[in-house]
Parts: C-alpha cells; sequence; structure tokens
C-alpha cells in the first residue's frame, strides 16, 4: 500500500466528508486526544503529580506528528485516554489502566461513529514530575511513551483501515515495532506469553492472514455501510450486514478472540441501532452470527432485534 493510497483513502476522503472550507497550509497534527488521569485512592502523591502527567500525555499525543500525511484541524481523530491510577510504589513509579477510544465521522452527518474501545490494564510506568515524555521509534525508552505511541498507532491504522482496504497496515506494523523493542521491557502487556488479550495480540493479530475478514469489516463496514447511510439506508445496511457475516471465517478459527472482542464492544450498541428497525429477513439472518461472535451480549442482541 504504498504512501499516496493512504493519502487519498484517509485525508482526501476526510475532507470531503468533513467539507472543510480551510485555507490551503491550515494543518494539524492529527490526533484531537482528550486525556483524563484520575487517582481516586493515591494518598501519598500530590495531585499536583498526576495533573502535570495528564497535561504531559496529551501534549504528546497532540503535539506529535504521528505521519507523513496532511491533516487539516478539522480532519484531526478525535479520541480519549482516561488513565486510572491504582498504586503508586513510589513518587515516580504507577501502575493501573488506561482506557482508549477513538471515533470516526461519517459522511453527511454530525454522527460520529466508535471505532477503537480498549480498556488495558497492563499500565505500569515510571514518570518523574516535571520530565517531557520522549519516544524512539527505534528502541524502547520507557513503558509510558511506548504504551501511548502504540494506541496512537492503533488508532491511526484502524482510522485508516476504515477509508482504505488495508490501508492502515503501515500504521499496524509501527505499532508491531513498539512491541518488538519492549519484549525485555518490565510490567506485563508486550509479551506473547502473558495472556491472550493484551498489547502483544492487538496488533498481531490485526497484521495476520486470519484477520483479513476483520479489517475488511472495518472498510465496508464504514465507506459502504455508515457513510452510505445518509442516502441509502436499505444498501448501506445491507452492506453493513454483510461486512459482519463475512467475519464468521476468523471467527471460526480463532472464537472469542480478544481483536473481535475489541471490535463488538465497540459496535455492538450502533449494530442494534442500524438494525432494530430493518426488516425481519435481514434480522434474522444477522442475530445468530453476531451472537456467536459476540457471546457476552446474546441478551442484549435477543431482546433488540428478535
Amino acid at each position: 500500500m504504498t504512501n499516496a493510497v493512504n493519502v487519498f483513502s484517509r485525508t482526501t476522503i476526510a475532507t470531503l466528508l468533513l467539507l472543510t472550507a480551510l485555507p490551503i497550509g491550515a494543518l494539524s497534527q492529527e490526533l484531537n486526544c482528550s486525556v483524563q488521569v484520575i487517582a481516586p485512592r493515591i494518598a501519598n502523591v500530590e495531585s499536583s503529580v498526576f495533573e502535570a502527567l495528564e497535561d504531559g500525555v496529551r501534549e504528546f499525543m497532540n503535539g506529535r506528528r504521528w505521519t507523513n500525511d496532511n491533516f487539516t484541524f478539522e480532519e484531526r481523530i478525535e479520541c480519549t485516554m482516561q488513565i486510572n491510577i491504582s498504586e503508586a510504589k513510589s513518587a515516580t513509579q504507577f501502575s493501573g489502566t488506561i482506557q482508549v477510544q477513538s471515533n470516526r465521522p461519517v459522511y453527511g452527518s454530525d454522527y460520529d461513529t466508535p471505532m477503537l474501545f480498549i480498556n488495558d490494564g497492563d499500565f505500569d510506568i515510571v514518570w518523574v514530575n516535571g520530565t517531557a515524555i520522549n519516544f524512539n521509534m527505534g528502541m524502547h525508552r520507557d513503558n509510558l511513551s511506548s504504551i501511548l505511541a502504540y494506541y496512537a498507532y492503533m488508532i491511526l491504522g484502524m482510522d485508516y483501515d476504515s477509508f482504505g482496504m488495508e490501508a492502515g497496515t503501515d500504521y499496524y506494523l509501527k505499532a508491531q515495532q513498539i512491541v518488538a523493542n519492549a519484549q525485555n521491557a518490565p510490567g506485563n502487556g508486550w509479551r506473547a506469553s502473558q495472556g491472550k488479550q493484551n498489547r502483544y495480540w492487538l496488533v498481531e493479530n490485526m497484521l495476520s492472514q486470519t484477520f483479513r475478514p476483520l479489517r475488511y469489516c472495518l472498510y465496508n463496514y464504514h465507506r459502504k455501510g455508515m457513510d452510505l447511510l445518509y442516502s441509502d439506508v436499505e444498501t448501506a445496511r445491507l452492506n453493513i450486514g454483510d461486512a459482519i457475516v463475512e467475519m464468521r471465517s476468523t471467527n471460526r478459527i480463532r472464537p472469542s478472540s480478544y481483536n473481535l472482542q475489541v471490535f463488538f464492544l465497540a459496535k455492538s450498541d450502533e449494530i442494534i441501532k442500524i438494525f432494530e428497525p430493518a426488516p425481519e429477513p435481514e434480522r434474522v439472518r444477522l442475530l445468530p452470527v453476531i451472537k456467536q461472535m459476540d457471546p457476552g451480549n446474546i441478551a442484549k442482541y435477543d431482546a433488540a432485534l428478535l
């Protein structure tokens, strides 16, 4: 996938979607990331430390250029990070969770469709109050910068995939490189042996042949489905249904995989809203498929789509 294809598939289409009228040269970074750091149970560290960490994470995510593409201010990807510090082992060593969400605009509407929604429980960092967060793609400097950069590239990969078929590959590869650099890093989340639901497996799966139907779904669901809803609801809904059904092949090989769980965590409520008013044959076709792939929400699907 050439960079030219990526530029067209993400930034050119996004310009049309958002109907921007900004002057040439009004360019911006790729992410518009809202950040919140909370530490409700930490009494041995001043709250100002966590306020400074919040500012540092926000500057790191929004102040860098993550791609070689040009984004206008209005094209920035909307995303959020909530860091919940549950333990302070010292004044500089913290652990907790990081919740990451990202959205994508839908053509012809003011609706943003959820893309990534993940709660990472392996957030173990060392950070000295007042220091800048620095990142180097060629090496693992520290867990904080690597985790943040990893999710920046995962957000970009999924966003680009939704605008062009497999257009997010370059960004998944960067996330995978971060994982490779961190194989000897302290803390969990970076290695294959540390469970099946971590940063290693999230990106490893996205780049595997087995999960190509998921990546095709990201494109067909959004470009041929969500972006068409404003003009042709019936065709858009059929395309969304087809995109979801195609993921059955992945589920047969890797049932209850982490990536499918992440997909439905973001999309289950949206799928219900789209298909609740659909004709019965569409609901009958889709219902057993999504119940098989997302068993945790069976009751919710039955209540809305039966």
